[in-house]
């Protein structure tokens, strides 16, 4: 019995057959960093623009998904392929730069489908408008990514996020009237949030025409603010065993039909100073599953 909707589930559901992902780097920046709003960046954002994981921007589009595809091929035995332009601001270019990157990547045989990692405030009409003509006009997916993280505007005011809670919602609303289906970035953890305040998250997502959702536990990553200022102002870290207990409060309030396509992440073993359980994958994933079953519950099973 699936205790959660898997994004493993939905891929089979989506394209009738596992999809594997392969991380691009568009070369672009962030308004959060070039000095539009700040030079500083979300505090807990690594140096790679949560691109860590990503292909080089020193190659051309075409060659990073050849390379992506060879790193795959051991693992992996199919022949369709998401490109996932994850590193920094994926919109933060004019939209002919935009339109470059995207067909390159979309009209590429293996690729069933393109995913796109922004800021609700780097989507503006037009490239919103284009996005979803690309994907009614090459007849494959364009899923975009927005980071929440948390939906407390004070919260946000501390990682340097550099929008309000408002502007997501409307970005989410104007993705979801052209047709672009739109997961969510959340972070538990986060210093100065309780409980209540961090289903609160959960909650604000469950009204808004939301998808899918990414839950990653707060990673304290080398060189980044929120490093530093750890040092100064040390807080609380979740245990795994507070982690898993805090996600599955997260699935039971959860709508049942958004899907779950990260509970845990593995982190950047170079990068991490601290959780180091979160480098143990496998056991976390485990673990959340196991807990679920003993408790006899399931994702929704709270949601009002």
């Amino acid at each position: 019995m699936e205790r959660y909707y898997s994004y493993s589930r939905f891929l089979k559901e989506y394209f009738g057959d596992k999809i594997y992902k392969i991380c691009l780097d568009g070369g672009f920046t962030c308004p959060n960093r070039d000095g539009t709003l700040s030079t500083e960046g979300c505090i807990f954002c690594s140096q790679g623009g949560s691109g860590d994981f990503a292909e080089s921007s020193a190659l051309s589009i075409t060659d990073q998904i050849l390379r992506g595809r060879k790193q795959t091929s051991e693992k992996y035995q199919g022949h369709r392929y998401l490109a996932y332009f994850q590193a920094f601001t994926n919109t933060y270019a004019p939209l002919s730069r935009l339109r470059q990157l995207y067909e390159e990547a979309i009209r590429q045989e293996c690729i069933c489908g393109i995913i796109i990692g922004t800021r609700p405030d780097c989507l503006p009409d037009p490239v919103l408008q284009y996005m979803g003509d690309l994907q009614e006009r090459e007849g494959k997916p364009v899923f975009v990514e927005l980071g929440l993280q948390t939906c407390h505007d004070s919260t946000a005011l501390f990682l340097n996020r550099g929008y309000k809670t408002e502007v997501f919602a409307d970005a989410v609303t104007r993705c979801h009237e052209h047709g672009l289906r739109v997961t969510a970035h959340t972070i538990a953890g986060l210093p100065g949030e309780t409980r209540e305040m961090q289903f609160q998250t959960i909650e604000y997502l469950n009204r808004l025409p939301v998808s899918g959702i990414k839950i990653s536990m707060l990673n304290l990553l080398k060189n980044t603010p929120l490093a530093s200022w750890y040092q100064e102002h040390p807080f609380p870290i979740l245990t795994m065993e507070e982690y898993v207990d805090l996600v599955i409060g997260y699935l039971e309030r959860l709508r049942p039909d958004i899907v779950i396509e990260r509970i845990t992440g593995d982190g950047s073993r170079t990068l991490l100073i601290e959780p180091k359980w979160i480098l143990h994958k496998h056991k976390v994933l485990n673990t959340i599953r196991k807990e679920m079953k003993r408790r006899n519950t399931r994702q929704g099973i709270k949601y009002v």
